[in-house]
């Protein structure tokens, strides 16, 4: 899953915030110096990560995309799923997504200080970009996602994904609301942050 779900699944705390995404910076290597209240946020992130990657509508969605793009097809479809979480909000959460949004980019903010510096780079660009404003739009993923093409180091295919989007997009949108439940319900009954 990408930023805003991680964000979704966290506690509404400092901690939280921080854990459930240090996952996609290097995580685990940071562990031994952090507060059990980020340690436990850190596993959440991994724990909706490996649903999320092992999960039969997820592999089956990735037939969606061009042979020449599916290596990357789980990336696109991270960065996807945020947009129908956010084109879905309001079915998956009762605090409206500005809100929401405000809410996470200050308790983030909160944490910037001890993130590893990459992590402090992209959350920086996050909040002042308002990525998740981006991410409204397919214009909006699609540019997202060539930015990643463009930082990948190798000869890649990848960009223009968001034309295989474009022309699947029902049928990826049918996967996500299919999916989403069951894994707000994996992550419910594992607990990990219960009591954090």
């Amino acid at each position: 899953m990408n930023y805003l779900a991680h964000l979704y699944f966290a506690q509404p705390t400092a901690d939280s915030h921080f854990g459930n995404l240090l996952g996609d910076f290097g995580g685990r290597r940071y562990a031994q110096h952090l507060p059990s209240s980020v340690i436990h946020a850190l596993e959440n992130h991994y724990l909706v990560d490996k649903f999320t990657d092992s999960h039969y509508l997820v592999k089956s969605a990735k037939q969606y995309f061009s042979p020449e793009r599916k290596r990357f097809a789980g990336v696109a479809i991270d960065v996807l799923f945020d947009h129908f979480l956010i084109r879905h909000w309001q079915h998956f959460n009762k605090l409206p997504l500005n809100d929401f949004k405000h809410s996470s980019y200050a308790l983030l903010n909160d944490r910037i200080a001890v993130m590893p510096p990459r992590m402090q780079h992209v959350v920086t660009s996050m909040i002042t970009n308002d990525w998740f404003k981006e991410y409204e739009t397919i214009e909006g993923v699609g540019l997202a996602l060539d930015n990643i093409a463009k930082r990948i180091r190798f000869t890649n295919n990848f960009a223009g994904t968001a034309d295989d989007i474009t022309q699947n997009y029902h049928e990826l949108e049918t996967v996500f609301l299919a999916f989403f439940p069951e894994l707000i319900e994996h992550v419910k009954e594992s607990g990990l942050e219960r009591g954090c």
